[in-house]
């Protein structure tokens, strides 16, 4: 649904009268599952725009506090959570503005420094005692259980890229052995959601997909722009990957990329371009 920043003003105005007063402002680039307005200098609210986010806001509510304190890097915080009112559907959230630039080739300093600090952060979360929380969903299920979505992804963009090679790609991957360890945290969607300061990982915004499952899931970044080979070797060997969720983080990268690349088509060129990127990195022709 569109959420216009009419709607927003209002509901934030009729469920948090204390924040009124505050400027809001269109936050870009404008997010894919969540609509979100900037709140004066120090706040964010964000508004799931489909049912499939619906979750979000009390996820991150719940469970930020909880991760926060255990990562080396900045974190939402969660002030306030919104309630649905008039033709407004779900819960919303606001959180605190966290400061940086979104990270892309042209916002990372040192490509291998970004890679080890990441996986620091993967491996700091990965140690976070999974005691309640969230079940394994999207990307971080095993492959075998999203394989009918994984295929059917392929052929939805199978006029704008070598079907063929994205098959291989995704039959090698669900033939890797499983992850076979106890299933650990995950945020579930790294590559639009890191923010740097002077060059430097500083934040990671968006925990709406974050759940307990295959850490697969988070490698897949390493085939994201934010990547260039060097760096990848460095994430790896900083993570301890080993070959099974290397072979599983591209079936996962398979399913983003040719999702998003046929759905984002005509409506977001970045996700576009990541997606090209990403197959390409792959080993995936794109047309």
């Amino acid at each position: 649904m569109e959420v216009v920043e009419g709607l927003a003003a209002r509901l934030i105005r009729d469920q948090f009268p204390e924040l009124a007063d505050l400027p809001i402002r269109r936050v870009e680039p404008w997010g894919t599952d969540n609509a979100i307005y900037r709140l004066g200098d120090e706040l964010v609210a964000r508004f799931p725009r489909m049912a499939w986010a619906e979750g979000q806001p009390a996820l991150e509510h719940e469970w930020l506090p909880v991760l926060a304190p255990e990562l080396p890097i900045g974190l939402p915080e969660p002030v306030a959570l919104g309630r649905p009112s008039g033709p407004y559907p779900f819960r919303w959230a606001i959180h605190r503005w966290l400061i940086g630039e979104p990270a892309g080739p042209d916002t990372i300093a040192d490509p291998r420094v970004f890679a080890e600090d990441l996986a620091g952060v993967a491996r700091a979360l990965q140690g976070v005692p999974t005691v309640g929380a969230p079940p394994a969903r999207n990307r971080a299920r095993p492959l075998q259980e999203y394989a009918g979505e994984a295929l059917a992804a392929i052929a939805y963009a199978g006029d704008l890229i070598d079907q063929h090679a994205a098959r291989t790609v995704w039959e090698k991957a669900v033939c890797a052995p499983p992850h076979d360890g106890t299933p650990v945290w995950v945020q579930g969607d790294l590559e639009g959601n890191c923010l740097t300061q002077g060059g430097k990982l500083s934040a990671i915004v968006d925990w709406g997909s974050a759940c307990v499952g295959d850490p697969a899931v988070d490698v897949q970044v390493i085939w994201s722009p934010l990547f260039v080979k060097s760096s990848r070797a460095v994430f790896l060997e900083a993570l301890d990957v080993d070959q099974a969720t290397l072979e599983r983080s591209r079936g996962a990268a398979i399913h983003q990329a040719c999702a998003a690349l046929r759905y984002y088509l005509d409506s977001y060129p970045l996700i576009v371009d990541r997606s090209r990127h990403k197959l390409a990195a792959l080993g995936v022709g794109v047309r």
